[in-house]
């Protein structure tokens, strides 16, 4: 007998092999790379404040490691007690009411990003993305079966979308728009008027809302956040709001969110992580708790060198000739275009694209920084000023000395 050989089926599955690594998280892994090898880099990559947590929240967590019940499983949901003050906090810093049972605690706010497609969408569902984005959203969408529809925003609109942009992208399948004001990476924020404009026109329309506020206290001058459904009350019925301590109190490396919906929409997203992770870590959810349940005095101070940071950056950005960066009014980044490089030789190597430009800052001078590619709008730097002055200035200094090679 002849024996058959079958052909092996498929290693990783169509729906994972298509979804993209997070290239800020790959930047950032490349210059740690680089720095370990004991290289001089300069990394202006990843979304992280160089701020220690604050103390009172660290005590928190230590005291949490010496009590048994934080060694066992817990509600699935989150701890009552942190949902409880998740909605308390909500209340006090947006305005917007609502009760526990309208809250789910995450493993950070990605997993909440996730969860909030995952639960509301079927495949073929459409999402409006206002770009540039957040490099996660499309890929949780398509991860969730849905379709992200790019509507982009350029610089000369302040990075801000408009209902008339929206209106024009809308289809029948259109299910849900992304909102994020303050906005990674553009550090764009919506005026109050546009916020519930854009609020009105989806209530019109239908249409879900999810809205990341992972960055609601980070905003300057004169810039206001406002949540959408204190903007537009009637549209909390069919708005998911995804948050976390992560960017507010310096703590990505907890891993504790948050996602605030319709309690039939939190109840389906809580079966979901039943079965994905379970309850997050109990430790981390006690620091969470002595986070949001805590004053924002801490807050304030690591806000105040971040809008130093910010106008240092601007200033010295928009001195290298080639880059316009128009001035950010939240989060903590800036977004220059770097377009008018784009042709142009720099150390024998003629520019094709915003990525090509980045690895060869990387390679030549140690500064990272992650391409526009990553958010949808080639021709585009991020550059996040969540680091020390120091190194804020070094690092902008080294690319603008490059820079001003090309020719």
């Amino acid at each position: 007998m002849t024996s058959t050989v079958r052909t092996p089926a498929r290693r990783v599955s169509a729906r994972i092999g298509g979804i993209a690594e997070s290239a800020t998280l790959a930047v950032d892994a490349k210059a740690k790379a680089k720095k370990a090898a004991g290289e001089d880099v300069v990394g202006f990559g990843a979304g992280e404040p160089d701020f220690p947590t604050p103390a009172p929240i660290v005590a928190a967590a230590v005291a949490a490691c010496a009590d048994p019940k934080n060694h066992r499983y817990t509600p699935a949901g989150g701890l009552p007690e942190l949902k409880e003050a998740i909605a308390a906090k909500t209340a006090r810093d947006s305005g917007y009411q609502v009760r526990p049972a309208q809250v789910l605690v995450t493993n950070g706010g990605k997993q909440a990003v996730y969860a909030a497609f995952a639960t509301l969408l079927d495949p073929g569902d459409e999402v409006l993305l206002p770009a540039p984005y957040w490099t996660t959203y499309p890929e949780a969408i398509k991860l969730a079966g849905g379709v992200p529809v790019d509507v982009v925003t350029t610089e000369e609109q302040g990075y801000r979308v408009t209902v008339a942009q929206l209106e024009a992208a809308r289809t029948e399948r259109t299910k849900v728009l992304l909102w994020c004001s303050p906005s990674n990476p553009t550090g764009a924020v919506a005026s109050p008027e546009e916020v519930e404009a854009i609020g009105r026109w989806a209530l019109e329309h239908g249409i879900w809302v999810v809205a990341d506020e992972i960055y609601e206290h980070l905003v300057y001058g004169d810039a206001e956040h406002v949540s959408m459904p204190v903007a537009v009350p009637e549209l909390a019925d069919q708005c998911v709001v995804v948050n976390g301590v992560a960017k507010t109190y310096a703590m990505t490396g907890w891993r504790v969110g948050w996602l605030i919906g319709p309690t039939d929409v939190v109840k389906g997203a809580t079966n979901l992580q039943s079965h994905a992770t379970s309850n997050v870590s109990n430790v981390a959810q006690r620091a969470a708790l002595a986070a949001v349940s805590g004053d924002l005095s801490a807050v304030a101070e690591m806000r105040a060198a971040f809008d130093r940071r910010r106008q240092t950056m601007v200033r010295l950005l928009n001195d290298i000739p080639g880059v316009e960066c128009p001035e950010p009014f939240g989060a903590f980044y800036c977004y220059p275009s770097v377009k008018a490089l784009l042709g142009k030789t720099l150390r024998g190597t003629t520019l094709e694209s915003s990525a090509q430009l980045a690895e060869l800052v990387l390679d030549e001078v140690g500064v990272a920084v992650v391409p526009g590619e990553a958010f949808g709008t080639p021709g585009y730097f991020r550059l996040s000023y969540a680091l020390g002055d120091d190194d804020l200035a070094k690092g902008v200094g080294r690319l603008g000395e490059l820079l001003r090679e090309a020719e």
